[in-house]
This record gives structure tokens, sequence and C-alpha cells, in this order.
């Protein structure tokens, strides 16, 4: 069974890969993922701050920055939160480049300018195969209006763009007021793909000590409704390529991430749940189900129900929305 894909430019015996997190944090851990057949291997994210904290380099080692700039160190997490700093990331970077075969993503996280974007440049030099852009921002300022909000990062595409010849990435949260017009904007911009979608992890709330909390929930198959919806309306709209991030857990996720249109899947939370070789699974899984359905290729089952394609494409719309409320009975 043919399930070969292309990806940012990358043509790909199939479309499983890991996500950006710790799964590739070290060597060991990187050959694990090849060797359980991962399509290509996306890096950790480095973070925006992590950059800010490099700038005030004695934050590290004496607390006198702290009262000279108490905005800045009270808005910046202590350098130990971070697995990679900006130097050992670069390193590491090259050292996976050597020791796989195939196509090595990197990943950046942040929205401003400065010296975030010109680190795009060090990590192409490093030996990226490719850079995927988490673009994640509240939007919290009642100031900012939301089409200012967009155009900076559209304007940070082209920016980075300007700097690289890397295939980019941009990583996308699904709360945008016109997420197709986003992304035609941001495909005009460069973008050789989008992800969809980044999982914004929420703060909890200790009522007895009085804090805000952080908790890791992994995600698990209820996630993937809403990346099915956009996949399945930007896939008609949109020729850069598309991947599913978020919710694949079983052979049947993975079929509907790539009928709506998705050319790469994006795995994370099942793999840090069972190891790398669900990789395997969902590669010889997904081979089956297409024997068994009479597909001849990926390619076939690719898109075959996106917005453009499926019997009732106003079920994407305001259609399936209505017909839900409609049917409760109590």
């Amino acid at each position: 069974m043919d399930l070969s894909t292309e990806y940012l430019g990358f043509k790909l015996p199939h479309p499983f890969m890991p996500g950006a997190s710790p799964l590739a944090d070290t060597l060991d851990g990187v050959r694990r993922l090849e060797d359980a057949g991962a399509a290509a291997i996306v890096m950790r994210s480095l973070f925006e701050e992590q950059l800010l904290q490099e700038q005030l380099v004695t934050h590290r080692y004496t607390d006198f920055h702290r009262d000279t700039f108490p905005e800045a160190s009270s808005l910046l997490p202590e350098p130990e939160l971070f697995h990679l700093g900006p130097d050992t990331y670069l390193e590491h970077l090259r050292r996976v480049r050597a020791a796989v075969k195939v196509p090595v993503i990197a990943s950046l996280n942040g929205l401003t300018a400065a010296k975030w974007v010109e680190y795009a440049a060090l990590i192409e030099q490093a030996g990226a195969s490719a850079l995927e852009l988490n673009m994640y921002a509240m939007g919290a300022d009642p100031e900012q209006k939301a089409g200012e909000l967009e155009q900076r990062m559209v304007e940070l595409l082209l920016e980075i763009k300007r700097r690289v010849k890397l295939p980019v990435a941009v990583k996308l949260s699904p709360y945008f007021s016109s997420l197709s017009n986003l992304a035609k904007e941001l495909e005009h911009a460069g973008a050789a793909g989008l992800v969809l979608f980044n999982r914004l992890f929420q703060p909890e709330l200790d009522i007895e000590a009085l804090e805000l909390k952080r908790e890791l929930h992994l995600s698990d198959s209820s996630e993937l409704p809403l990346r099915l919806r956009w996949l399945g309306v930007l896939s008609a709209q949109v020729k850069c390529s598309l991947a599913a991030s978020g919710g694949v857990h079983s052979v049947p996720d993975a079929v509907k991430a790539l009928m709506t249109g998705a050319d790469g899947v994006q795995v994370v939370s099942l793999l840090l749940r069972k190891g790398p070789k669900e990789l395997e699974a969902l590669r010889t899984g997904l081979a089956r189900w297409l024997e068994e359905h009479e597909y001849t290729s990926l390619e076939q089952l690719r898109g075959s129900m996106n917005y453009e394609s499926c019997p009732d494409p106003s079920a994407y719309l305001r259609a399936n929305y209505v017909m839900m409320l409609q049917s409760w009975e109590g």
C-alpha cells in the first residue's frame, strides 16, 4: 500500500511524525523515534522568553537585575524551567541531524521580532530541514485590535522568510474570528504549511491556596473534531501543506484527519503514554484499513471528505450547529 505523502516539500513514506515535545530531547529518544518509523521529527519549541533570558545574562547568577528590571524579571520564567537553552538547542539540533536520516523540523515559539527572528537563521545554519513557528498570543490587551495581532503574525513570517530559505510551517490556535482569511494571508506570506492546532494549556485554580497552578493534561480523541472541521475547510482553500496536531490516538482518528485533508499527522500524547512503537502501529494499521476499504493509495483518501468533496459541505458550517441543537430531545 502506498502511504506516501508530501509535507513542507518533503516526500515522506507516510504521514505520521512526533510533534513538538520532549520526545526528541535526547539522541536516544530521537533514534527510537526513527527506529519506530517516524516520517519526520519535530523538536520541542525554543521559546522567545528563553532568548530574552539570554539577554539578561546576570539574571541567572544574581538578584541585582531583579531590582533593576522588575517588570522584565517578573514576566520571565526561571531559566531552570527550560530543558534546552538557546546554545544547547542549536548543538542538539546539529547532533540530531547527524544521527537520523529523516527530516528534522525545529520549532520556535513567540510573537515579537528582534532576536527571536534572528535565531531562525541560526537554526537554518545548524542544519534544520524546516522550521515550525508556534505564534501563540492571548490577545488579552483591550487596546490591541484583532487585525493588528494577525498582521503582526503575517509580518513576522515575512521577516523570517527574508532571513531563511527553509520551508516554514505556522502552528495556529483555532481562536481567530476569520481563520480562513488568516490562513490565506500566511500562505501568501510564504508559509509552506499550517499545523492545526496548538494545544493551549489553561491555568487551574487552587481555591484553598488562592493561587493559579499548572496542570498538564494529555490530549485524547475528543479534541480531534475541532481539527477535522478546519482541516476540512482549509484543505479546500489553501495549497500549502496541512498537519493535524492534537487528538489522533487511533487508526480511525488518523483516517478522519487524512480524509479531511491533512498531509501530515503529528502525534505526541499517544507516544508519551505508550511509547514510539505506536508510530509503527499507526502506519501498519492505516495500510490495513486502506486495503480493507479498497483504496489503492493514501492520496486517494486524502481530502476525500473535505468541504469541497463531501456530500454535505454545509455540515462544516452553521448547518451542523443548528441541527445538533435541534436534535436534543431530553
